[in-house]
C-alpha cells in the first residue's frame, strides 16, 4: 500500500495511506489531536502518579513522545507499552517533524531512541519513563488488570472495522485495572455499543480540531 508523508493543518507531519485515504493522525493537526484526545482527556487525570499505559497503534511514536514530555511536567512515573503490528520504517521516522514542532530539541535523542530501541524489550528513556514496544496484532493482546490508561489509536472504523469489534474491546477491558480509562478519537455509535457490551461506562466529550466528539470509557 502506497504511503506518503503529509503535513497536517497544525504544521506537524503524519503518514497517509493513499489507497485508503487514511492517516496515522488527524489531517486537522497530528499534535493537536494527540494533545486533546490522549493528554488532556487521558494522561492529565493521573497527575503525580505512577501509572501503566497501553497504546493501541504505536505508529509514528508521537503519542509516546508527547506522553514523555508531559509526564515530566505532571510528575508522573510511566510504564509505557506500545502495540504495533506493522512498524514504520527508519526513513519515515526521519521525516517526522515532531521534535521541531513540539520545541523539544533537548529531547531529540529521546525521540530517536524511542524508534531505535529493540522490540519486545523494556527500555528506560529516563529515570521515570520506561517503554516496551510490542510487535503484535491487537486481537492477540492477553494482558489482564495491568494498565491504568489505554490510548486507543487504531486506524478508523471506516477502513478497519475489525479493530473496533466487541472482541477487541473485551481485551481492552480485561487489560485495564479497576477504574482504568480508555480514550479514543472515535465517536461512532457502533463503537460505543461495543464498549458498553463488554462493561465500559462511556462518556462523550468534545473532540479535537476537525471532530465534534470523542469517547472516554471507564472500567468500574
Amino acid at each position: 500500500m502506497k504511503r506518503e508523508i503529509i503535513q497536517t493543518l497544525d504544521g506537524s507531519t503524519t503518514i497517509q495511506l493513499t489507497e485508503w485515504n487514511e492517516c496515522y493522525h488527524s489531517k486537522h493537526g497530528a499534535i493537536q489531536e494527540a494533545q486533546h484526545v490522549f493528554m488532556k482527556n487521558g494522561l492529565s487525570l493521573f497527575q503525580n502518579q505512577e501509572i501503566a499505559i497501553l497504546e493501541i497503534g504505536f505508529g509514528t511514536g508521537l503519542n509516546a513522545f508527547i506522553t514523555l514530555l508531559e509526564s515530566i511536567k505532571m510528575n508522573q512515573t510511566i510504564d509505557y507499552v506500545g502495540v504495533e503490528a506493522y512498524p514504520i520504517s527508519a526513513a519515515e521516522v526521519l521525516k517526522m517533524n515532531y521534535v521541531e514542532e513540539l520545541e523539544a530539541k533537548l529531547e531529540s535523542s529521546t525521540f530517536e531512541k524511542i524508534h531505535e530501541c529493540s522490540w519486545e524489550e523494556k527500555v528506560m528513556l529516563n529515570d521515570s519513563f520506561s517503554i516496551t514496544k510490542r510487535k503484535q496484532f491487537f486481537q492477540d493482546i492477553e494482558d489482564e488488570n495491568r494498565f491504568d490508561l489505554i490510548y486507543f489509536d487504531a486506524f478508523g472504523y471506516r477502513v478497519q472495522p475489525e479493530l473496533w469489534s466487541t472482541e477487541v474491546f473485551r481485551k481492552m477491558y480485561n487489560a485495564l485495572k479497576t477504574n482504568g480509562i480508555l480514550v479514543t478519537y472515535a465517536a461512532r455509535g457502533v463503537v460505543k455499543r461495543s464498549m458498553i457490551e463488554v462493561g465500559f461506562t462511556v462518556e462523550k466529550l468534545a473532540g479535537p480540531p476537525g471532530k465534534r466528539e470523542m469517547f472516554r470509557a471507564r472500567k468500574l
